[in-house]
């Protein structure tokens, strides 16, 4: 292990913990959004196209949706543009595209499995709430949640585990650029380019070992 630059390892460890952590709560959120509105409503036009929609990145290439994601907030977008007058920036090849790019590849996931959840709560149960006087937020807060409770951790610990662990969109929209946008797997990337083994392999081991850690602990909580 002598030798190794290990602020230069540090660095995408860090970005991809920070760009994972931050996108597995937006996912979360929009997730449980979603997947709320998608079982309660029972039918609606167009709900079968949206659910679609839903879905689509997880069978799509991760380089497909960076791509769309670069066309729809690239500079020339409106969209791109509004971003940039708001903020002064544009969103492309920033650490903020990595996080879009790690919610968007994530939420299919997250959605799924935040859905099963939701289906499976008893509808009586809820019934019963409002028909003492709750209203839909402390049903939805006091019934529920906890009862949808090992769901939703097994979705954040999934949209984490997937958003740590992509590479094609973010290379796309955000780039690799070391400090700003270079995560973990697009610096193995490099490593392996340029022939430098020793990086790759200890990023690897990083990687294998954060991964089993957040997959180890869905399969626990899916046991209890």
């Amino acid at each position: 292990m002598t030798g190794i630059q290990w602020d230069a390892y540090w660095a995408p460890v860090r970005l991809s913990l920070e760009v994972a952590l931050l996108s597995s709560v937006l996912v979360i959120v929009i997730g449980l959004i979603a997947s709320w509105c998608m079982t309660r409503r029972k039918k609606f036009k167009g709900k079968l196209v949206l659910e679609t929609l839903f879905l689509l990145p997880l069978v799509l290439p991760p380089t497909v949706v960076g791509f769309l994601l670069l066309k729809l907030m690239g500079r020339k977008s409106w969209l791109g543009q509004w971003i940039e007058a708001l903020f002064s920036a544009p969103i492309i090849f920033s650490w903020w595209a990595a996080v879009v790019a790690s919610v968007v590849v994530a939420f299919p996931l997250v959605y799924q499995t935040l859905k099963v959840g939701f289906m499976s709560v008893d509808r009586n149960l809820e019934d019963a709430g409002r028909s003492i006087g709750a209203n839909e937020w402390q049903v939805f807060r006091h019934i529920t949640l906890p009862l949808i409770f090992p769901s939703f951790i097994s979705a954040w610990i999934l949209g984490f585990a997937r958003s740590l662990g992509e590479f094609g969109a973010t290379l796309v929209i955000a780039g690799n650029i070391p400090g700003k946008t270079q995560t973990v797997p697009t610096a193995i990337y490099v490593a392996v380019d340029s022939g430098n083994m020793t990086m790759a392999w200890i990023w690897t081991y990083s990687m294998i070992s954060i991964s089993f850690l957040l997959l180890f602990l869905t399969g626990y909580r899916r046991a209890e």
